[in-house]
């Protein structure tokens, strides 16, 4: 299996090559040159499997350069009860007639980016070990990639991890998940700015080759295609649930911010997985779905970013939408390059709504949108624990009210569950007028010391501190 850049760049690499470079030398994002393909008695097969062994079959049509053997034991050492809290790993709830919640938040810090985050500490300390090298990941987080990475990594050899996060931006609970880590591999810096600044960083010093090679730097946010490969399993594993035999379709809605969750639902279905629609669920910062209805991507400037009551998915620039525009436009990279390096890098949009492929996002792939305020996720929050016993929290209740709107009458919707309630305890509190329930592990961690720098949002700046702590 070899993986092309989106912009064009010539040279295919392996698996292990992406897994540890983040984005390509043009600045564009790794895909396979081709989806494999699964046919229904593929489907039959893996229907029944465990979790563990669903990953290594679906990880193995990607990953070709880790001996099958050693790939299934990082599979099972990733994916047990011990770290997820169910043999089930994502188990499957029906909320109400055709309408379930798939349980992506029972890992280490509570937060679907787990599922992917275990996988990608266990392959970057196994393929350093391989290589007898050393790894500096930097990363941005609106919330929860930033603990659920940090937790995967803290005392992983030859990982550092240096992540970015919007200074004030995340919720205390988030915040306390990040910044009480004491481990010397472990640099929390907090940018004066929002998630899109910390975002650019990224992408600047990634693009900075000399720096890059010099300080070993890799990426753990979605736009490292190991960590959108492993969400792929979970939509296999919710198909299967929600279905007993694979001549049914279902649907998933998808609450989205970087597009990476619901890219990996592409993915999915580009692989032959019958989905029927993939709904992109918003909240305020809407530019996913101002795409979805118009054909016009247009992101916004820091001070027009909302400060919301789901503020994992305030973000106004979606990198992994790159990703499935490449397959929109056939895959054509001077055409995605004219979109997303001229027209966005001049004028911050690109406008297809004249433009026949537009159509295809709906039609071919599936794609629908759905967009969420402040009351409408207090109203969600309220009604689904009225009605059904069961506490969500904001990103799950913008899933849910776009989940609505999009029912197809005998075709299951399965809406992702992106994290537990008390991660966003004040939003609740507000809806319910109590705390939502919180692990004992927990307990007191806002109270706990904190290790973290406030920096600029200046690539410069933030290059600087990276090399003070590698030298």
């Amino acid at each position: 299996m070899n993986y092309l850049s989106t912009r064009g760049h010539a040279d295919r690499k392996r698996f292990c090559e992406i897994l540890l470079e983040g984005l390509a030398p043009d600045g564009g994002l790794y895909l396979p040159e081709t989806y494999p393909q699964v046919d229904t008695a593929t489907l039959a097969k893996w229907r029944t499997l465990p979790y563990a062994e669903l990953a290594f079959e679906i990880l193995s049509l990607y990953i070709d350069d880790i001996p099958a053997a050693d790939l299934k034991a990082i599979c099972a050492k990733t994916y047990t009860a011990e770290v997820f809290g169910t043999d089930e790993i994502v188990p499957l709830r029906e909320l109400e007639d055709g309408v379930y919640l798939e349980a992506l938040s029972n890992g280490p810090t509570l937060a679907f980016k787990d599922m992917a985050m275990q996988l990608l500490g266990n392959l970057f300390e196994y393929e350093l070990a391989r290589r007898g090298a050393e790894l500096n990941i930097l990363g941005a987080t609106s919330g929860d990639t930033g603990s659920a990475a940090e937790y995967a990594m803290r005392g992983k050899k030859g990982v550092r991890v240096f992540m970015t996060s919007p200074d004030g931006r995340m919720s205390p609970f988030q915040q306390a998940q990040m910044f009480s880590l004491q481990d010397a591999n472990i640099h929390n810096i907090a940018i004066t700015g929002v998630f899109d600044d910390c975002q650019d960083i990224v992408k600047a010093v990634s693009n900075d080759l000399a720096f890059k090679r010099k300080y070993r730097i890799g990426t753990v946010n979605s736009i490292n295609w190991a960590r959108l490969l492993a969400q792929v399993v979970y939509y296999f594993a919710g198909y299967f649930q929600a279905t007993a035999s694979n001549d049914k379709p279902v649907s998933f809605t998808v609450p989205s911010g970087n597009f990476g969750n619901v890219c990996a639902g592409h993915v999915a279905r580009m692989m032959g997985l019958p989905i029927q629609t993939l709904v992109v669920a918003t909240n305020e910062n809407d530019v996913l779905d101002e795409f979805f209805r118009t054909g016009v991507y247009r992101v916004r400037a820091a001070v027009d970013t909302h400060e919301t009551s789901s503020p994992s998915m305030d973000i106004s620039k979606a990198s992994n939408f790159e990703r499935f525009v490449f397959d929109l436009v056939g895959r054509d990279a001077a055409r995605l390059r004219q979109l997303f390096v001229d027209d966005l890098g001049l004028t911050g949009s690109f406008d297809l709504s004249a433009d026949p492929a537009f159509r295809q996002a709906a039609e071919r792939f599936g794609f629908r949108s759905g967009r969420s305020t402040h009351a409408d996720r207090l109203a969600m929050i309220r009604d689904t624990e009225k009605r059904f016993a069961t506490l969500i929290d904001p990103h799950t209740a913008d899933g849910l009210k776009a989940a609505r709107e999009q029912l197809t009458p005998g075709v299951p919707m399965v809406v992702l569950e992106t994290a537990l309630p008390i991660k966003f305890a004040a939003t609740v509190v507000e809806a319910l007028g109590e705390e939502p329930a919180r692990p004992k592990k927990f307990e007191g961690i806002e109270a706990l010391p904190k290790r973290v720098v406030q920096l600029p949002a200046d690539a410069e700046a933030v290059k600087a501190y990276i090399a003070q702590h590698c030298d």
